[in-house]
């Protein structure tokens, strides 16, 4: 096959011509924006490398991957081991590779196997290897195999939208649970100290407010087990904010004091509620207000007629109780040697 393979890095290199139709033709949720990849990589600890497949002058593969090193980027550490890993920084739950839609399942395969190649080589003599992360199991095949590693992850949570109103998914959920939520959604509404603010291509929030909030949120619930990313700059949330596709939503007590915010990643088939960051209850922020966001996507899917709804991993219980199920994914470890065979 007549295709060349380029590893882009997008803090230097230009946007790849043909990229945004090629991101339309695959209805590519919007982190693949150049643009928010550049933002997000220029202050990350792991930095996007972009690998295109082109045929001709037309792009027919694409493959997203975060450069990890243990330590950093300076001092001794630069000259350490680092590894690739296939993955969103921030929406795990999304694959990140894109494929034109006429290629078969071996074409796809070859187009991995040809990245992985040509990423190692571009990441230098200290890369261990590949790994991905949030992989379908319906899609597992494009990159297990001999020596190829395969293990489950934390699942996606999913929504699947069965509703002509919000009214229809309360009541689809247990006695209890349904209960509660509308009590909790009646404290939000009826309380004067809480300013609920929502809506897309929002240019009244500080990102850098926002971003240390998140990072606060993330620090007190302490670190994930191997994971390579930093904090979420504020640069990249105030590219993100801005967007018209992207729907925030704050609550700020009566002083103007951000108590907690929100973005939801908007998609004609599954929308992404991504950040969630609040203050600390001993700071004087109500309860229950993650309550509210998630009626938020809930409705916004809704009224939109998408198919589901994405809240992500983690708290697997509490999700599941709103209806949510957890959508299995896998994660594929590829020593460095196995790339070559």
């Amino acid at each position: 096959m007549t295709w060349t393979v380029r590893v882009l890095d997008p803090r230097m290199d230009p946007e790849p011509a043909g990229w945004a139709a090629f991101l339309r033709a695959q209805q590519a949720p919007l982190i693949w924006d150049y643009g928010l990849l550049r933002a997000e990589s220029e202050h990350s600890r792991s930095p996007d490398l972009l690998t295109v497949v082109t045929e001709g002058d037309t792009l027919v593969g694409a493959v997203l991957a975060m450069l990890c090193r243990p330590g950093g980027w300076r001092g001794p550490a630069r000259w350490g081991p680092r590894w690739l890993e296939v993955r969103h920084a921030w929406a795990p739950c999304h694959p990140a590779w894109l494929f034109a839609e006429e290629l078969d399942a071996a074409a796809c395969r070859e187009i991995l196997r040809r990245f992985e190649r040509a990423a190692c080589r571009f990441t230098g003599p200290g890369c261990l290897g590949v790994v991905y992360r949030g992989i379908a199991p319906d899609a597992a095949g494009l990159v297990s195999g001999r020596g190829r590693q395969v293990r489950e992850v934390h699942p996606d949570l999913v929504l699947e939208n069965t509703f002509t109103e919000l009214d229809d998914w309360l009541a689809s959920l247990s006695r209890k649970r349904r209960s509660s939520l509308r009590g909790q959604l009646r404290k939000i509404a009826a309380d004067p100290g809480v300013v609920v603010r929502a809506g897309p291509a929002r240019d009244d929030l500080d990102p850098a407010e926002l971003a240390a909030m998140l990072r606060a949120h993330r620090e007190a619930k302490g670190p994930l087990k191997f994971d390579p990313r930093g904090p979420v700059a504020a640069a990249y949330l105030g590219e993100l904010v801005r967007r018209p596709d992207v729907v925030t939503t704050t609550y700020h007590d009566a002083r103007g004091r951000l108590l907690a915010f929100t973005n939801l990643l908007d998609h004609p088939v599954m929308p992404l509620q991504q950040h969630w960051a609040a203050l600390p209850l001993a700071e004087g922020r109500p309860k229950h207000l993650y309550f509210g966001i998630i009626a938020g996507g809930v409705r916004h899917m809704i009224e939109h007629n998408r198919k589901f709804l994405s809240l992500g991993g983690g708290v697997v219980p509490l999700k599941e109780s709103l209806g949510f199920t957890p959508s299995p994914l896998l994660g594929v470890v590829v020593p460095r040697p196995v790339t070559r065979w």
